[in-house]
């Protein structure tokens, strides 16, 4: 009986981890540049070692569920802001924080800080391949810094080098990870590298981006639904066998008192 209860409290263990990141997913489906997660199973029962009451890695500590980030590309949203850029095949921005941490992002949305630095909307700069982008160091002197935000000309090639007022200031540095999946998540968009994950930085000639773009969450809002419709009734199924067994479990406990 005992073991019934256990059996299918394994079994709702892992579609609740499932319900919670589809529903993640879809609370980021608007969010530039973000990558869906999904479940899988780690381990996969002995099912005839079991069938003979067998000791099995059913009877294991944790959960046998895991997860990983599908990084396919998001469809492009054209925006026409010369701030926006997306990557147009593999490869991450890199972008520092003020203590200079670096994150790898998929989110291009940037904006021009007031002295010159491209940063990311939560203020992170984004890196060239020869350190910070900055387009009012040689342009501007410090009285006309403030005041001629609109006077300057910014584009971003396809290979990925910026230019201000037709004058080159650096070319992105774009992060390759031999494998993605050794990347920690630690915001929407935003990874760091582990100590297992190598990385290289693409030449210009391999760098492909748009300007005025952005790339949409990877996430199909359609196929999440109907996901957590299934996963709600799978959730149900296994509780009402918890119930179902708790019952039967209650009366032999009632009946063994007049024995």
């Amino acid at each position: 009986m005992l073991k019934e209860l256990y059996t299918a409290a394994m079994g709702m263990m892992p579609q609740q981890t499932r319900l919670e990141v589809a529903a993640n997913n879809m609370a980021n489906a608007n969010s530039t540049g973000f990558k869906r997660q999904a479940v899988f199973e780690r381990n996969l029962i002995d099912a005839r070692a079991n069938f003979y009451n067998v000791k099995g890695d059913a009877e294991q500590n944790d959960p046998p569920i895991g997860s990983f980030t599908d990084y396919n590309q998001g469809s492009m949203q054209i925006t026409d802001n010369p701030l926006d850029i997306a990557i147009d095949n593999e490869g991450f921005f890199v972008v520092q924080d003020e203590e200079g941490k670096q994150f790898l992002t998929r989110n291009g949305s940037f904006k021009l800080s007031t002295d010159g630095n491209i940063v990311s909307m939560d203020g992170k700069l984004l890196l060239g391949q020869n350190g910070v982008l900055n387009l009012y160091n040689e342009f501007f002197n410090q009285s006309e810094k403030l005041d001629n935000k609109k006077l300057l000309d910014i584009e971003v090639t396809e290979n990925g080098e910026v230019f201000a007022n037709k004058l080159s200031v650096g070319t992105l540095m774009i992060a390759l990870p031999g494998d993605p999946q050794t990347l920690q998540r630690v915001s929407g968009t935003d990874f760091i590298q582990t100590n297992i994950t190598n990385s290289t930085f693409l030449v210009q000639e391999d760098i492909r981006v748009k300007q005025g773009y952005l790339e949409n969450s990877n996430v199909d809002i359609v196929s999440e639904m109907i996901q957590m419709i299934e996963l709600q009734r799978m959730f149900e199924a296994g509780s009402k066998v918890i119930k179902t067994n708790e019952g039967t479990l209650s009366d032999s406990i009632r009946m063994g008192r007049y024995f």
